[in-house]
């Protein structure tokens, strides 16, 4: 079993900085990727942020430029540092996994609890 563990978020002003952390525990797995979604009240979920195991980013457009995600490998853990923030970008954020435990086939999403950024004008 699997568990995504999501620290930070909080309430910030317009303009400023907030990271978030994720850290993967529990069993032996291999990692395909790791990132944050969010989702506002009334509106779909969407990316914010994505590495793979490659190396490559992926970042949504309503954020590129503001966000920078990174993973440590060896900790099992991702970082997601954002800057200039907007009111607009208030809403939950979910870690995100997609991962393969060990004796597993296949991959498996993994999803963290979430966590509020809210974001003062």
């Amino acid at each position: 079993q699997v568990h995504l563990v999501e620290s930070g978020g909080g309430l910030v002003q317009a303009g400023g900085s907030l990271g978030l952390s994720c850290a993967a525990s529990g069993s032996a797995f291999r990692l395909g990727a790791m990132g944050w979604y969010r989702q506002a009240p009334g509106k779909q979920r969407e990316l914010v942020a994505r590495a793979t195991g490659l190396g490559t980013t992926d970042y949504g457009d309503s954020v590129k430029g503001r966000v920078t995600i990174s993973v440590d490998s060896v900790e099992k853990t991702g970082y997601l540092l954002m800057n200039g923030l907007k009111p607009e970008d208030t809403a939950v954020y979910y870690c995100y996994a997609f991962l393969t435990p060990v004796g597993a086939e296949t991959p498996s999403d993994y999803w963290g609890q979430g966590t509020q950024v809210t974001v003062s004008s």
